[in-house]
């Protein structure tokens, strides 16, 4: 028990994959600001599919077995990765720079 809450295996999972998915915005901002107008890294992508399916993971597997959670979570992932076969199909595999 940490600050009264339980902490299994698969909440360490859940909890990972919601500060990658949250996080995924502190990336998209630092890029932004780096370029001066909004800009989506691939690093967005990535994270984003992470952390879709690390809290789907949880939703699906653990005891919490919770279909909201589950459909809240698999349309991201769904969507980031037509969105990260977009951006590799446009813009090449070895894309390392941000969208400018």
């Amino acid at each position: 028990s940490l600050f009264g809450l339980t902490v299994t295996p698969w909440k360490i999972v859940g909890y990972v994959g919601a500060f990658m998915f949250g996080g995924r915005w502190l990336v998209q901002f630092v890029a932004s600001k780096r370029f001066g107008k909004p800009v989506i890294p691939r690093a967005f992508w990535y994270m984003s599919i992470v952390g879709s399916l690390m809290t789907l993971s949880y939703f699906v597997f653990s005891s919490k077995q919770d279909a909201v959670g589950v459909l809240q979570n698999l349309f991201p992932a769904f969507t980031a990765s037509y969105s990260l076969y977009l951006d590799i199909k446009h813009r090449g595999w070895h894309r390392d720079k941000a969208t400018h």
